[in-house]
């Protein structure tokens, strides 16, 4: 237990040594001298909190926070000293905040518990005590065999020991951990490969040795020794032995492996990027407006304490006759008594700080999140996924974003590929209705004949179905053998394609549906059939694909004997090697596939004579089997074989651009958002996608920095698109960046490449590492001007980029669920994007920004008061205000309108801010939060408080006996006055700032001052037992009996109020904004349209009553019977008065809509 709790607060790591030894089966030596390592558990973690920790984890956490902080040092001094108000006015709104706010963390924190329970908790099988054991997977113990099954996910890091296939091979994807969506083939070791039972793997002997976690997805070093016959057998092992925790099985029937790395030691886990706490620009400005006004509480309280003492220079006031001080209040220290009393201000002034802020906004924030997925226009009905919230912390964020950095494949297109035309041997085809037709030629053929194929065209086709990595999965149970189950008339819906890449699967399907179909392999052999004719190549040797060489070739022997090869592969690493064909015409022909976004592969064979092959053969065998510089030397031998090629042709694939694209892209253009483009594709495809999505204009400047090579020639290009960016005079420029080249100017010439890519309206990013994607992300985030920005994709590639920005975004695309389990916020379609940002970006930043600021205009009304009224009480540290009040102004009175206002506010309807993309700059660069808005507000607060005490004090100060009894007004009746207009004026002038009425904000909105008004007189109009003083006991009914008392708070209201009307009318007037001119063209189209709506009803009655006047002969013989008759009068009767009210409904609404534009700013 000790060693588990050590572990738990990380002094005791589970290893400690450089590599790890594994026994398969848990089988461990019996000698003496074994010291057995420790391993993590099998189990995923991904929540923050325990039973055991919630409490003072959760507590330490938000008294981090500068407002509870300091409220818990506030309540901690009123328990300690004697302070003029009670302990609990600062105590109680703090336990209501810290407590909501634990309920939110927690309920938040259980999902995540839910989630990781859930996965903790699948079944697996093991194998124990020599049987299949099921088991859930928090169980699995390093060196467990572990038993997968089809389609199923990993259920931790296991080497692989032996599959359902006599030669020990599986095929699984990797969709979930790097994005690829293609099937890649894994290996056991021949000695393991025959241990397919579990009496076999029982036996089994063997021990593996590797390196420890490390989060590498593409890196394993290790070995494992096998025991035969007492005979060690030591083979290595790599990444193609091991299977990852995540990755899933494809096309294999079952697989054992033993688990070498497992729970939070898996890869996957090892790449889960601790997520750092992402804050908004709201919280910070929030947080720096809360220092200013601690430093307007620490001037007051100061200022309070000196003038108290400057007051009691004097002895009269120092000791008046009423108020002797005893022998201990004489003798104690000057400088405690300076202390005590600054501190007792402190306590006094303390709500000038508003705590409430902080659970207020955590509720808008949570609360607000679900409109987000109940928008039904961020809801994809063909994949049945709505958008989801990951993290409310950052709504408002949505709108401020200045940069965004999207993935191409997969999130602006479909990732879904598509054969669209090819060249073969200098002439353009198509596919038309499954047939292969020239370009410009007529597809007359009559439906189901077989189409003739010429030779060339046979040979592309034949060439394009053998050259790949396909694999094929198909029903076992209705196949009899190898080849007859792929019957031309009923097979093809047995097969399931799998590819290392979408465009090889596009093509080997489309040569299917052309009649040269891929059957499978098997062993040696591949097989096609030909309309309906099966052949068999053998095949000799696989050239695989490799980034540096960009193509890939297969050696293979025809039915006939012949040595063929062929190649496909990108134009430029192909062409240069063609020794026949036509090259000219095929090149144009690329040229064009690619202006229209196609991706293109050239294809190419060569022809071996015996002698030939003899060669290659060798020269192949040789390097395979080197020990040292095994890829050089390989590399070597694939150039030399790969030339004097014989063109075949060309093939052009789509990657379907999703809808609409291209108008979300020039709507976050027009709202002032720069896009840049971040993708792995190569130059060619990527600029064509560009332009074709609208990220690049046929008309902009493209600048490119491409296959740079040194720091000094990246710099020199740098300073040449420079030049021509300042020399040049158009509108807007293009950036066209590879990775290579990045990674140069980001070495050494950072400022330079960021002046030359702000000075660009797109960038295109390609060739693009998921950590490069990472830094050029930061690279823009940590600049001097500090943009806010937004990175969108759809795999799992994606995921450092979307954990580095500001604000992430992941595509429920079809690249597994690693960007969307990462990201903030998780949508189906980059269209969506646009709503997200421009409407609920919009609504959410202006909501909270009007929040942070009237709370701390209300709190300034609410405490400057209690200052001014030190002056006249010799600053004796008395309360203007009840205890009571005191405690639930922020928490009942004052507190509902708020959050209604910044749940449902709209200042332009939705349908407009999509129309109007540039509104979104009216609120940028955090323009509502700006300095000089906050000084706005902190003044405005200044001037009501002032126009409340002052106000009240002229119409009530020089005459107190305002009661109809002659009696007088007192202190409480006074600070009552001054607290009933307080709560009047903020509440309306929050109703002024409100643009978009609700029956909800009426009833928050009167309902609040109505429910001060009911509590008061039940509070004062009512003895209380458990209250220690009654000074507040019939202090209100008396208020509200004098007439002069409703006169005053009427006047008062109204003075504080009529100036912020009148700016309000002449801002609006004379400088509107851009916003601002959207209401009042909204209102008049609404009001239009009422009116035309009317017109068209009022005509319709008149036609009606024309029709009924004189019908025609046949209407006119339906409406001759009573019946008919009656009911068709007793129908209009009811019908007109009901009409008539729904105009005069909505003839006031559009009228009410019309003076809400009018009184809002």
């Amino acid at each position: 237990m000790l060693r588990w709790i050590r572990q738990q607060l990380g002094f005791d790591p589970p290893h400690q040594s450089d590599t790890r030894t594994v026994y398969i089966a848990n089988r461990f030596p019996q000698h003496g001298h074994y010291v057995p390592q420790r391993f993590a558990d099998n189990r995923i973690i991904s929540s923050k909190y325990t039973v055991w920790n919630f409490v003072p984890k959760n507590l330490f956490e938000q008294f981090r926070r500068i407002a509870n902080f300091y409220f818990l040092i506030i309540f901690l001094v009123q328990l300690m000293i004697d302070t003029p108000t009670s302990p609990v006015t600062s105590g109680l709104p703090l336990f209501f905040v810290i407590t909501v706010t634990a309920i939110k963390q927690g309920y938040e924190d259980w999902l995540r518990h839910k989630a990781d329970n859930e996965v903790n908790g699948a079944p697996v099988f093991v194998v124990r005590s020599g049987s299949l054991v099921q088991t859930r997977s928090k169980n699995i113990r390093v060196g467990d065999i572990v038993r997968v099954a089809k389609d199923e996910t990993f259920p931790a890091d296991l080497a692989l020991l032996s599959s359902d296939r006599a030669e020990g091979t599986c095929h699984i994807t990797t969709t979930s951990l790097d994005g690829e969506t293609n099937l890649k083939t894994h290996y056991a070791v021949p000695e393991t490969a025959v241990s397919q039972s579990v009496s076999r793997l029982e036996a089994l002997q063997a021990v593996v040795e590797c390196q420890q976690p490390e989060a590498d997805l593409y890196r394993f070093v290790g070995r494992i020794t096998v025991t035969q016959q007492g005979e060690e057998i030591v083979r290595p092992l790599g990444p193609e032995n091991l299977l990852l925790r995540g990755a899933r099985l494809k096309n294999t029937k079952e697989i054992f492996g033993v688990a070498v790395y497992t729970g939070m030691e898996s890869k996957m886990a090892l790449n889960y990027k601790c997520k750092s706490q992402k804050r908004s620009a709201v919280e910070k400005s929030m947080n720096t407006f809360l220092i200013i006004y601690l430093g307007i509480l620490l001037f007051e309280a100061i200022l309070s304490t000196i003038l108290k003492y400057a007051w009691q220079a004097e002895d009269k006031w120092n000791e008046p006759f009423y108020n002797q001080k005893t022998d201990l209040e004489r003798n104690s220290s000057q400088i405690l008594k300076f202390i005590s009393d600054f501190l007792a201000f402190l306590v006094l002034y303390n709500f000038i700080i508003p705590i409430s802020l902080y659970v207020t906004v955590e509720m808008q924030k949570f609360l607000g999140s679900f409109f987000i997925g109940w928008d039904l226009d961020l809801y994809h009905e063909e994949s049945d996924q709505k958008a989801q919230v990951n993290t409310s912390d950052l709504n408002e964020e949505l709108g401020q974003v200045e940069y965004v950095f999207t993935d191409k494949t997969g999130t602006l297109t479909e990732n879904e590929m598509q054969f669209r035309e090819c060249s073969i041997n200098g002439i353009k085809y198509q596919e038309i209705n499954g047939k292969l037709v020239p370009e410009g030629v007529a597809d007359d053929s009559p439906d189901g004949s077989i189409p003739r194929l010429i030779r060339e065209e046979e040979l592309f086709l034949k060439a394009v179905s053998l050259c790949h990595t396909v694999q094929i999965s198909y029903d076992l149970d209705q196949a009899d053998g190898f080849g007859d189950t792929f019957s031309h008339t009923n097979g093809f819906s047995q097969m399931e394609y799998y590819a290392s890449s979408p465009d090889e699967k596009a093509l080997v399907e489309a040569t299917k549906r052309m009649g040269v179909t891929f059957m499978g392999s098997h062993a040696e052999y591949m097989e096609v059939k030909t309309f309906g004719k099966s052949e068999r190549y053998k095949l000799l040797h696989v050239l695989e694909f490799d980034a540096n060489r960009r193509r890939m070739s297969v050696i293979l022997q025809t039915p006939s004997g012949e040595k063929v090869m062929f190649t496909k592969g990108a134009e430029s690493a192909i062409l240069p090697y063609i020794k026949s064909g036509e090259l000219e015409k095929t090149r144009v022909h690329v040229d064009e596939f690619a202006l229209k976004g196609l991706r293109t592969l050239v294809v190419a064979c060569r022809h071996f004579s015996v002698e030939e092959y003899r060669d290659v053969d060798r020269r192949l065998h040789e390097a395979r089997t080197a020990l040292q510089q095994r890829e050089e030397r390989l590399a070597d031998v694939f150039s030399f074989i790969e030339q004097d090629l014989e063109l075949l042709g060309a093939t052009g694939v789509e990657d379907k651009l999703q809808e609409k694209v291209q108008e979300t892209i020039e709507a976050l253009r027009l709202a002032g958002i720069k896009v840049w483009v971040l993708t792995g594709d190569k130059h060619e495809t990527a600029v064509s996608v560009s332009l074709s999505c609208g990220h690049f204009h046929r008309t902009m400047n493209i600048l490119e920095l491409v296959q740079q090579k040194s720091d000094n020639e990246c710099a020199e290009q740098l300073r040449r698109l420079a030049r021509r960016i300042k020399e040049d005079h158009v509108i807007q420029h293009g950036l066209v960046v590879d990775g290579a080249s990045l990674s140069l100017a980001l070495r050494e010439h950072e400022k330079l490449f960021m002046d030359v890519s702000k000075n660009c309206s797109a960038v295109l990013c390609c060739r693009m590492a998921p950590l490069q994607k990472a830094k050029v992300v930061r690279l823009l985030k940590t600049s001097p001007e500090k943009p806010i920005t937004l990175a969108i994709g759809d795999g799992a590639n994606d995921v450092s980029m979307i954990q580095e920005a500001h604000v992430g975004i992941g595509i429920m695309g079809k690249e597994g669920r690693q960007a969307v389990r990462n990201s903030d916020y998780a949508i189906a379609r980059f269209r969506f994007l646009s709503k997200l940002l421009l409407v609920h970006g919009h609504f959410y930043y202006i909501r909270i920004a009007t929040l942070v600021q009237y709370f701390f205009y209300k709190n300034v009304c609410f405490i400057t008061p209690q200052f001014l009224y030190q002056f006249f009480c010799l600053f004796s540290q008395q309360t203007l205000y009840d205890s009571v009040y005191l405690t639930l102004y922020n928490i009942c009175f004052t507190s509902l309108p708020i959050l209604v206002y910044s749940l449902f506010e709209q200042l332009v309807h939705p349908h407009v801010l999509q129309s109007h993309p540039a509104l979104y700059r009216d609120i940028s660069k955090n323009s509502m939060l700006s300095f000089k808005t906050f000084l706005y507000w902190t003044m405005l607060g200044f001037c009501h408080a002032f126009v409340f005490f002052f106000g009240s004090y002229i119409l009530m100060g020089e005459d107190t006996t305002l009661l109809g009894n002659g009696q007088m007004f007192g202190n409480w009746t006074f600070g009552t006055m001054v607290f009933t207009v307080m709560v009047i004026t903020v509440t309306l002038k929050l109703a002024l700032e409100t643009h978009f009425w609700t029956w909800i904000h009426h009833f928050v909105t009167w309902g609040s001052i109505a429910f001060y008004f009911i509590f008061s007189l039940f509070y004062g109009g009512i003895i209380w037992p458990f209250l220690h003083t009654q000074d507040m006991y019939f202090v209100f009914v008396q208020l509200l009996s004098s007439g002069s008392a409703w006169f005053a708070i009427i006047i008062i209201v109204t003075g504080c109020l009529f100036p912020d009307v009148i700016k309000k009318v002449l801002y609006r007037h004379l400088q509107p904004t851009s916003t601002q001119k959207s209401q009042m063209e909204e209102d008049k189209v609404s009001v239009r349209s009422e009116y035309d709506s009317a017109q068209s009803r009022n005509r319709g009655e008149d036609n009606w009553q024309l029709l009924a006047a004189s019908p025609p002969p046949a209407l006119g013989a339906a409406l001759s019977s009573p019946s008919l008759l009656r009911s068709s009068r007793a129908q209009s009767a009811a019908w007109t008065p009901c009409a008539a009210s729904a105009r005069r409904s909505r003839r006031g609404r559009a009228s009410a809509s019309g003076w809400a534009g009018w009184w809002s700013g």
